[in-house]
């Protein structure tokens, strides 16, 4: 079993709130960010994004496009917010313990 792939779905919804938090994205614009920085399948970013929109955490538009029909852009709500930096925290948090404990061994 590869454990980068548990480590991505882990911290995926973190990057996928941190990045629309920066800039409303449309979906594929979003997929785009989010592999700058980990690869991850397209095939896992859309149900995450449901999901944030079904728990409030995010809105969606939709906005014309030059190069085609409406693109669905996704907006954090004020919740989101609220959310996104509780994780934040909780993030760091952990990492800092987890890089103790690796550290406290050598």
């Amino acid at each position: 079993m590869d454990v980068s792939i548990q480590f991505k779905k882990g911290v995926l919804e973190l990057c996928v709130l941190v990045l629309i938090h920066r800039k409303d994205q449309y979906g594929y614009e979003l997929a785009q960010s989010v592999s700058r920085h980990i690869e991850v399948a397209e095939g896992a970013l859309y149900p995450l994004l449901r999901r944030l929109v079904n728990e409030g955490y995010c809105t969606t538009y939709l906005q014309e496009s030059s190069e085609g029909p409406p693109r669905k852009y996704y907006k954090l709500t004020e919740y989101g917010e609220i959310y996104m930096d509780s994780m934040i925290k909780e993030w760091r948090a952990f990492v800092s313990n987890v890089t103790n404990l690796i550290e406290e061994g050598q």
